[in-house]
């Protein structure tokens, strides 16, 4: 197995919002040591709750993620009394472009964040992806992929991943290193801290 970094993440997953530049920065300092790898682990895959439900705790969790990480929020999404909040279609719409087009899925998927987080639009909605996908595939590619029952699948088996590691919050950052799966961090972390860590354990790892 080649070492690697996994993120464990979810597009609807506030803290991974504000996470999203400092897991970048992370990727970029250690692109030419650790591959890469995206996990979609399932925050609230399948939910039915309706937003009038959870605005409230929600606006609590984007100002708390502002105010550390700097992060933008918008706050229209919160009066909507339609919207489901379920975080599979998002999932889902990262492991199309996992499956279609990988080396722009990680990009893909801060670009879900910031169209929910900023734009404010509906991640249930296929048309939401359409802006997003600028050129990395088509349209008709995508929803093909996006409706199938092998996509809904390997989602889905991503989320059961997730919980048999034990990964309970997000995000997560875990070193597979000499084939032993480490986790270094749960919940959001600078950048600087996340890097030291993970050069600690390799260091080690090695010597061990």
């Amino acid at each position: 197995m080649e070492n690697k970094i996994i993120y464990f993440g979810d597009p609807l997953c506030s803290w991974c919002y504000g996470f999203a530049e400092e897991i970048t920065k992370v990727v970029d300092h250690f692109k030419k040591e650790l591959k890469f790898e995206l996990v979609m682990g399932g925050l609230r895959p399948f939910g039915k709750e309706k937003m009038p439900d959870l605005a409230e705790m929600l606006q609590h969790h984007w100002k708390q993620v502002h105010e550390r990480s700097g992060a933008h929020f918008r706050y229209e999404l919160l009066k909507s009394k339609t919207f489901v909040y379920d975080t599979e279609p998002p999932s889902r719409a990262v492991v199309t472009m996992q499956h279609l087009n990988p080396s722009e899925s990680f990009e893909f998927y801060k670009d879900i964040q910031k169209t929910f987080y900023y734009d404010n639009k509906d991640t249930s909605l296929l048309d939401t992806y359409g802006p997003l996908l600028k050129g990395r595939i088509s349209k008709e590619e995508f929803a093909t992929a996006f409706n199938s029952d092998k996509i809904k699948k390997k989602t889905k088996e991503m989320f059961e991943y997730s919980q048999k590691l034990g990964i309970r919050g997000f995000p997560s950052t875990v070193l597979l290193f000499e084939d032993q799966l480490n986790l270094v961090a749960n919940g959001y972390i600078e950048a600087e801290s996340l890097i030291e860590g993970i050069e600690r354990l390799m260091i080690e790892k090695a010597l061990n």
